[in-house]
């Protein structure tokens, strides 16, 4: 059932140097452009990234929230473009979501490192400091990079009961179920 995979699905930052087989990335990849976007726009673009050095360059990519990309067998950066689509954010979003769960499902861990209003440590944006490293053309933007692997530990799910039910109002701000 799909909630037994939203309960078992974490962030996972530390994977072991086990290689993605060929046939979970095309599943993965079918997952992100199966993902809805506002009007069908698709301003999307996925850069999948396994070259090493590419790997550090984008965990280099701001100073806090990247460095565990790195160590992920396979990155994918996920663009957009803004003329495409007003709310091309969201949609990248939505993409970034359905790779994760897709990878939780398929036995692989990820994590989101955001891009998008973040600086790189010399002070530009981070997606400019990766613009040339990606030939990413002048007009897209990075909204996130997700590390993909195989984890090195398991990590337990967060029990039912540390979730912020707190946070759930029924009809009106502050009116509980």
């Amino acid at each position: 059932m799909f909630i037994d995979l939203l309960r078992r699905r974490r962030s996972i930052r530390n994977f072991d140097s086990r290689r993605i087989e060929p046939e979970k990335m095309d599943l993965l990849i079918e997952a992100m452009l199966r993902s809805p976007t506002s009007k069908g726009r698709r301003p999307w673009e996925f850069i999948i990234v396994t070259d090493p050095e590419i790997r550090a360059a984008l965990a280099a990519a701001k100073p806090k929230g990247a460095s565990f990309l790195g160590g992920a067998p396979v990155c994918i950066v996920i663009c957009g473009n803004p003329d495409t689509s007003d709310v091309w954010i969201e949609d990248c979003a939505v993409a970034a979501t359905m790779l994760q769960l897709a990878a939780e499902d398929v036995g692989l861990g990820s994590c989101w490192s955001q891009i998008r209003g973040r600086q790189h440590a010399t002070g530009i944006s981070a997606t400019s400091a990766l613009r040339q490293l990606l030939q990413l053309p002048d007009n897209f933007q990075i909204a996130s990079i997700i590390g993909i692997g195989y984890p090195s530990a398991s990590v337990l799910p967060n029990p039912e009961e540390a979730l912020p039910v707190q946070k759930i109002h029924e009809n009106r701000y502050n009116h509980r179920r």
